[in-house]
């Protein structure tokens, strides 16, 4: 039992070598890839605010159009009078896919998310 004890005495434990670590950094790579999360970070800001304000302005616009055309239809001649500036000037749009097509010109459109 003594010479385990001998043994066991004789091995040195070992001790920490190199760099303690409160003075690891991340270097060169971690700041490279931390600026490249913060350059599109910005971008999808920029980015979102950007699509946000095209929505709000096309509200707006959609609105305007609505308005003026409830007033052109308040000024309309009657339904039977032939309208003066073609065959379906005078006649009121119904349904909101027509109304949108005449407004845009274009009929596959939805709502505003589906707008690029």
């Amino acid at each position: 039992m003594s010479t385990i004890a001998a043994v066991l005495a004789a091995t040195p434990s070992p001790s920490p070598s190199g760099v303690p670590d409160v003075d690891v950094t991340p270097g060169v790579a971690g700041f490279v890839a931390i600026a490249l999360v913060a350059v599109v970070t910005i971008l999808l800001v920029v980015d979102m605010t950007r699509r946000i304000r095209r929505t709000r302005y096309r509200a707006e616009v959609r609105e305007r159009l609505e308005a003026e055309v409830a007033g052109d239809r308040a000024d309309a001649p009657a339904e039977g009078a032939p309208a003066a500036d073609g065959p379906t000037a005078g006649a009121p749009v119904t349904d909101e896919p027509s109304r949108r097509a005449a407004e845009d010109g274009r009929a596959d459109v939805g709502d505003d998310t589906e707008r690029g």
